[in-house]
């Protein structure tokens, strides 16, 4: 039986979605947990990995089991055997041939960043804090630059298992609101696209930030994305900021 599973976590005390050795990481709680249910050892595939700190409020993973199990009687056994930092939000018994990394068809992430003179503790470890001044207009205008497919390796690590490092960004938005929790400036930047490099939507996210303090001329991001050349491209904004949003599929 092939399942899909929808989870939400706070990346704060994990290294990363990815399995590593005794590194505590979602995917390896998840294996844990699996294989103690099935009674053997399972293979938990991911829709893609996110790096230590990140978070999800929709992250996919698929795994295919021996045993049936109504769905919700398997999100609550998963859930009864997995630390409070990690949830299970909905199981689906789904189609041999789907795949949480393979069927997926684009993902959306968004970063938070707390904008007030002080970090509130309810926000702490889901938004990055900067008190300084940020030209919201100057960064929505900047955000057009991103759209449509590049080469990305201006804005992703050095050192990536990829075969192309071609992407398609559809969306990149610039919003503010006012956070009643934190009782201050929230500004978020939402992106899009078919897939996403290791640190692009971070990369993209520091190069904005610097643009909306006046500290980087957009034409740079320009210049970025032709050459590929890192130099050009802002500092990658911290990963407690980002938040992987969803994982979209052809259904």
């Amino acid at each position: 039986m092939n399942y899909k599973l929808t989870l939400q976590y706070d990346g704060t005390d994990f290294h990363g979605w990815q399995m590593q050795g005794a590194e505590r990481t979602v995917q390896g709680e998840l294996t844990r947990v699996l294989s103690l249910l099935e009674g053997r050892a399972v293979t938990v595939h991911g829709a893609g990995r996110t790096d230590a700190g990140v978070h999800a409020e929709a992250q996919v993973a698929s795994v295919e089991l021996a045993r049936e199990f109504a769905p919700g009687k398997l999100r609550a056994a998963v859930n009864g055997n997995l630390a409070p930092d990690v949830r299970v939000s909905a199981v689906e018994l789904v189609p041999a041939d789907f795949h949480a990394r393979y069927s997926a068809r684009g993902k959306t992430y968004r970063y938070r960043l707390f904008n007030a003179p002080y970090l509130s503790p309810f926000l702490a470890r889901f938004a990055y804090h900067d008190a300084r001044a940020f030209d919201l207009e100057r960064m929505t205008e900047c955000a057009r630059l991103f759209i449509g497919e590049h080469d990305w390796t201006a804005f992703s690590a050095a050192q990536a298992d990829v075969q192309t490092r071609v992407r398609r960004v559809t969306r990149l938005d610039v919003s503010e609101r006012w956070s009643a929790t934190g009782r201050g400036r929230l500004i978020e930047v939402s992106a899009s696209a078919d897939g996403f490099l290791r640190y692009m939507v971070r990369a993209i996210v520091g190069t904005l930030l610097e643009v909306g303090r006046g500290e980087r001329e957009p034409e740079t991001i320009t210049q970025a994305i032709a050459a590929g050349n890192r130099a050009l491209v802002g500092a990658t904004a911290p990963a407690k900021g980002l938040t992987l949003i969803k994982v979209h599929y052809d259904d």
